[in-house]
Protein backbone atom coordinates (compact mmCIF):
# COMPACT_ATOMS: atom_id res chain seq x y z
CA UNK A 1 0.00 0.00 0.00
CA UNK A 2 1.58 3.24 -1.26
CA UNK A 3 0.01 6.72 -0.86
CA UNK A 4 1.13 9.31 -2.98
CA UNK A 5 0.67 13.39 -2.51
CA UNK A 6 1.79 15.66 -5.13
CA UNK A 7 3.32 19.18 -5.05
CA UNK A 8 4.95 22.09 -6.70
CA UNK A 9 2.18 22.77 -9.32
CA UNK A 10 1.35 26.14 -10.51
CA UNK A 11 1.21 28.74 -12.87
CA UNK A 12 4.70 29.58 -15.02
CA UNK A 13 5.71 31.69 -18.47
CA UNK A 14 6.28 29.56 -21.37
CA UNK A 15 10.38 29.02 -21.28
CA UNK A 16 10.41 29.07 -18.07
CA UNK A 17 11.33 26.00 -15.24
CA UNK A 18 9.04 23.85 -12.29
CA UNK A 19 9.69 21.09 -10.43
CA UNK A 20 7.10 18.84 -9.05
CA UNK A 21 7.38 16.41 -6.20
CA UNK A 22 5.22 13.37 -5.45
CA UNK A 23 5.77 11.77 -1.39
CA UNK A 24 4.96 8.30 -0.76
CA UNK A 25 3.67 7.85 3.26
CA UNK A 26 3.69 4.34 2.19
CA UNK A 27 6.76 2.22 3.71
CA UNK A 28 8.98 0.30 1.23
CA UNK A 29 9.34 3.09 -1.38
CA UNK A 30 12.21 1.72 -2.86
CA UNK A 31 10.61 -1.34 -3.82
CA UNK A 32 8.55 0.38 -6.73
CA UNK A 33 9.59 2.29 -9.82
CA UNK A 34 7.54 5.62 -10.48
CA UNK A 35 5.99 7.33 -13.19
CA UNK A 36 5.22 10.43 -14.18
CA UNK A 37 1.51 10.80 -16.28
CA UNK A 38 -0.24 13.80 -17.56
CA UNK A 39 -4.00 14.81 -18.18
CA UNK A 40 -5.10 17.85 -20.30
CA UNK A 41 -8.93 18.58 -20.34
CA UNK A 42 -10.60 16.46 -22.80
CA UNK A 43 -7.36 14.39 -23.84
CA UNK A 44 -6.46 11.13 -22.30
CA UNK A 45 -3.80 10.81 -19.91
CA UNK A 46 -0.63 10.58 -21.24
CA UNK A 47 2.63 9.35 -20.09
CA UNK A 48 5.40 11.74 -19.08
CA UNK A 49 8.37 9.84 -17.38
CA UNK A 50 9.22 7.03 -15.44
CA UNK A 51 12.08 5.82 -13.01
CA UNK A 52 13.61 2.76 -12.10
CA UNK A 53 13.51 1.30 -8.02
CA UNK A 54 17.20 2.38 -7.87
CA UNK A 55 16.97 5.12 -9.97
CA UNK A 56 19.40 3.50 -12.61
CA UNK A 57 16.99 3.53 -15.76
CA UNK A 58 14.72 6.53 -17.21
CA UNK A 59 12.33 6.91 -19.73
CA UNK A 60 10.58 9.67 -21.22
CA UNK A 61 8.16 10.54 -23.90
CA UNK A 62 8.91 12.27 -27.21
CA UNK A 63 7.33 15.24 -26.19
CA UNK A 64 9.53 15.92 -23.38
CA UNK A 65 12.79 14.19 -23.81
CA UNK A 66 15.55 16.48 -23.41
CA UNK A 67 13.51 19.49 -21.06
CA UNK A 68 12.15 17.08 -18.36
CA UNK A 69 14.20 14.98 -16.25
CA UNK A 70 12.79 12.55 -13.23
CA UNK A 71 14.79 11.62 -10.72
CA UNK A 72 13.64 9.96 -7.16
CA UNK A 73 15.42 10.53 -3.40
CA UNK A 74 14.26 7.05 -1.81
CA UNK A 75 15.80 8.19 1.82
CA UNK A 76 13.10 10.80 1.27
CA UNK A 77 10.30 8.61 -0.09
CA UNK A 78 10.22 11.59 -2.92
CA UNK A 79 10.24 10.99 -6.24
CA UNK A 80 10.78 14.56 -8.79
CA UNK A 81 10.04 15.87 -12.23
CA UNK A 82 12.22 18.65 -13.68
CA UNK A 83 10.26 20.37 -16.38
CA UNK A 84 12.61 23.03 -18.20
CA UNK A 85 11.61 25.09 -21.57
CA UNK A 86 7.90 24.59 -20.52
CA UNK A 87 5.19 25.05 -23.61
CA UNK A 88 1.92 26.16 -23.49
CA UNK A 89 1.00 22.88 -24.27
CA UNK A 90 2.58 20.98 -21.52
CA UNK A 91 -0.51 22.07 -19.31
CA UNK A 92 -2.06 19.21 -17.74
CA UNK A 93 -2.67 18.10 -14.68
CA UNK A 94 0.52 15.90 -13.33
CA UNK A 95 0.07 12.72 -11.84
CA UNK A 96 2.41 10.67 -10.16
CA UNK A 97 2.28 6.33 -10.03
CA UNK A 98 3.81 3.64 -8.15
CA UNK A 99 4.05 0.56 -9.65
CA UNK A 100 5.93 -3.28 -9.57
CA UNK A 101 8.00 -2.30 -13.34
CA UNK A 102 8.80 0.86 -15.19
CA UNK A 103 7.26 1.90 -18.11
CA UNK A 104 5.07 3.62 -20.20
CA UNK A 105 1.77 2.20 -19.68
CA UNK A 106 -0.71 3.83 -17.05
CA UNK A 107 -2.32 0.12 -16.25
CA UNK A 108 1.31 -1.18 -15.11
CA UNK A 109 0.86 1.36 -12.03
CA UNK A 110 -0.75 0.28 -8.91
CA UNK A 111 -1.31 3.43 -6.59
CA UNK A 112 -2.16 7.49 -8.28
CA UNK A 113 -1.96 10.57 -6.48
CA UNK A 114 -4.43 13.25 -6.88
CA UNK A 115 -2.37 15.32 -9.10
CA UNK A 116 -1.23 18.48 -9.32
CA UNK A 117 -1.93 21.51 -11.69
CA UNK A 118 0.88 23.10 -13.83
CA UNK A 119 -0.08 26.01 -15.93
CA UNK A 120 2.26 27.56 -19.00
CA UNK A 121 1.13 30.82 -20.40
CA UNK A 122 2.02 32.04 -23.68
Amino acid sequence: QVQLIESGGGLVQAGGSLRVSCAASGRTFSNYAMGWFRQAPGKERQFVATITRSGSFTQYADAVAGRFTISRDNAKNTVYLQMNSLKPEDTAVYYCAAGTYSGAIEGGYDYWGQGTQVTVSS
